[in-house]
């Protein structure tokens, strides 16, 4: 069996959910192999013969080699002017590299006009010529090599960035290799299943589709039929694990699927249905003992909604001996400035808080299970204990109006100085969720494949008021305009903890 992660995506760290599934196939005792598309096909790119037609691409193009060793030297973090430009650099020689087949490319972006990833004939469209993909050069040189003896090939589709080059490569497999059984699955193709009234359209390109975790239903399909049920610790082994946009490994690793919490309106996890299933606390620190002595890794990505209690006080009384960082719940817990301490010596760097909102109607009508006064002490304490704080913020949920969303604005100025990162979004109704009914339907991203909806906002703050207000009011505060050049361009949360200086 072959599993592939498709371009494009982040490439700083290897992807968790093919070195999940390959664990658990080859626990079965059969082969599997790994191909990171992702990262290969992004390094292929960089080094084509490239044309500049401006000063900028031509010191990009010249200077490729240099910045890609750059972002792999922890030196280069510690200045983040020469980050940025290190990043800003390779992002433009992508860019570059795809002018002629009018393709937008860059580290963290794929849109390949007039494809849209939200329509399933345009993805359809995409599988019967596969050469006019920017990656086809390289697949189709890549895969015929690892294709010739497999049965199975399986891709793992997660964002809407990979689509396009996903059915791209589905479509050249198919054609070159009819008999091949294909698979998919990811968290895309697990959203487009749980949308109401789904009907696959990709029944003569794909022979299954799976929701969901997939590491049982993968093994049944190589089983025939049998079910099997065994948990393993991921198996990172065949992927390339010095190749990748970062200073060493960062290593990814999930211990839970869904979210412990699981209250929050409009949440996509709540309206998917997709429920709670945490890995034993005893196994996750086995497997993070395991795996950071195979891998030597620089950092510990937890990719968790939200890192459980549980988990969190199994990491400060039995640290994993490698720097870590991920989603946490603002709680009691971190309510507790000698838990904090304890968590920083456990070799915390950041937490990535969901605050979304500084009003508190908006938070309760949210069900966030939180008040400011704890927010207050939670990121008080943190900035104490010297763990960094990626804080996200959502604006335009229909409890909101211009008058919460400046409440917004103040809260965060009065706490600027706890606050390392910003991400804002500007919210998305979902289309399956409960509430989507309750506010109104109606077109919202043209394609059958979307997965959110427009509503009627009941306080007529729609999302053009909420832009207007970002851009001229939120952005423009001196002390939030301080936190928002911190962000690190294109990779963002995902080299935060980079920026911050690792012990």
């Amino acid at each position: 069996m072959l599993l592939i992660f498709p371009p494009l995506a982040k490439a700083c760290e290897p992807p968790a959910g093919i070195a999940r599934l390959a664990a658990s196939v080859r626990g079965q005792g059969m082969s599997c192999r790994l191909l990171d598309a992702n990262l290969e096909g992004q390094l292929w790119l960089l080094e084509q013969p490239q044309v500049a037609t401006d000063t900028w691409s031509r010191r990009a193009i010249k200077g490729y080699a240099g910045n890609l060793a750059a972002l792999r030297d922890i030196c280069t973090y510690r200045t983040p002017d020469r980050y940025r430009r290190a990043v800003s650099d390779i992002s433009r020689v992508l860019a570059v590299s795809a002018t002629e087949s009018g393709t937008v490319i860059g580290l963290a972006d794929f849109q390949q006009a007039p494809l849209s990833p939200l329509r399933s004939a345009d993805l359809i469209a995409a599988a019967l010529e596969p050469q006019l993909n920017p990656f086809f050069p390289y697949f189709s040189s890549r895969l015929p090599e690892l294709l010739s003896d497999v049965e199975i090939v399986g891709f793992s589709l997660n964002y809407l960035s990979q689509a396009i080059s996903t059915f791209a490569m589905i479509g050249y497999v198919r054609s070159l290799f009819p008999k091949l059984k294909i698979v998919v699955g990811g968290g895309l193709v697990t959203s487009w299943m749980r949308r109401p009234n789904w009907n696959n359209p990709f029944g003569d390109l794909v022979d299954s589709l799976i929701s969901g975790p997939g590491e049982e239903p993968l093994l049944e399909l190589l089983c025939n039929g049998t079910k099997q049920k065994l948990y393993v610790t991921p198996d990172y082994s065949t992927l390339p694990l010095k190749d990748y946009f970062s200073p060493g490994l960062i290593l990814p690793y999930s211990a839970a699927s869904g979210c412990y919490w699981n209250h929050c309106s409009f949440c996509p996890e709540r309206a998917e249905g997709n429920t709670y299933h945490p890995v034993p606390t005893t196994h996750v620190l086995s497997d993070l003992k395991r795996l950071t002595e195979q891998t030597s890794p620089i950092l510990i990505h937890l990719l968790d909604n939200a890192i459980s209690p549980a988990l969190l006080r199994a990491l400060a009384e039995k640290p994993p001996g490698v720097p870590w960082y991920g989603f946490a719940r603002i709680d009691e817990n971190l309510a507790s400035l000698e838990f904090c301490k304890s968590l920083k010596r456990s070799g915390c760097v950041m937490l990535k808080l969901g605050l979304e909102s500084g009003d508190q109607g908006v938070l309760d009508r949210m069900c966030k299970g939180t008040n400011l006064g704890l927010v207050s002490l939670v990121l008080n304490n943190l900035k104490k204990a010297g763990i960094a704080v990626y804080c996200y913020l959502l604006f335009g949920t229909p409890g909101e109006t211009a008058v919460e969303a400046r409440r917004t604005l103040e809260f965060v100025v009065r706490h600027h100085h706890t606050i390392n990162f910003l991400n804002m979004a500007v919210f998305n109704m979902p289309i399956y969720g409960d509430e989507a009914a309750e506010y109104g339907n109606q077109p919202f991203y043209e394609g059958d494949l979307s997965l959110y909806t427009a509503f009627r906002h009941p306080g007529d703050w729609d999302r053009r008021q909420v832009r207007r207000f970002l851009d001229s009011e939120f952005k423009r505060h001196p002390a939030i305009a301080a936190i928002i050049r911190n962000d690190p361009p294109y990779f963002s949360s995902n080299h935060a903890a980079l920026l911050c200086g690792l012990p």
